[in-house]
């Protein structure tokens, strides 16, 4: 049967989500993208403190991957940023939950930007380095790897609170007025 016609209130579609968790993506990637392109006039400078030495700006080129672990092979790097891309589109495809869609769309963006580097700066295709610019203690980064540490977090969360992927985003409400007593 159909929903009475006074409500119009009807959960979203399954599918109603993916657009904005690409737009989402989208946005991290053109900020990410913008930044590396600032960063690189950044070569050969001296590391600008931003908050003493806790927080600083510091241009290198990462081979590797997290703490340039594997800089030997890059290659193996792009094919794993690759099926990484593949399957959170391909996953985020159902989400119907606000939250879940703001993990993934993070997700997404950190992990096809960190593809862009690798398929297109330098040394060359399948091999480029990653422009880090953001210096935190230890640790060298991007605007990517804050957006796939935020996202992984948030999903990780929402997993431990069992929240359902594709719960929908609004509950529905039936309409009790037609209710008799």
């Amino acid at each position: 049967m159909g929903q009475p016609a006074g409500d119009r209130t009807a959960a979203p579609s399954r599918t109603s989500l993916f657009l904005p968790v690409l737009a989402l993506a989208a946005g991290v990637v053109a900020v990410d993208q913008l930044t590396k392109w600032w960063a690189v006039g950044l070569a050969g400078r001296a590391p600008i403190n931003v908050i003493g030495e806790l927080l600083r700006l510091r241009l290198t080129y990462n081979p590797g991957a997290a703490f340039s672990i594997g800089t030997e092979y890059t290659w193996v790097l792009t094919v794993f940023a690759a099926a990484a891309v593949v399957a959170i589109v391909y996953t985020a495809r159902r989400v119907a939950s606000r939250a879940w869609a703001i993990g993934f769309g993070l997700m997404l963006g950190g992990a096809a930007t960190h593809l862009l580097d690798r398929l297109f700066r330098e040394p060359g295709f399948a091999r480029g380095h990653v422009v880090d610019f953001i210096d935190y203690g230890p640790f060298v980064g991007n605007v990517a790897d804050i957006a796939l540490v935020v996202g992984v977090a948030l999903i990780f969360v929402l997993s431990l609170r069992n929240v359902p992927m594709n719960a929908p985003a609004v509950e529905a409400t039936p309409d009790r007025s037609d209710d008799t007593a």
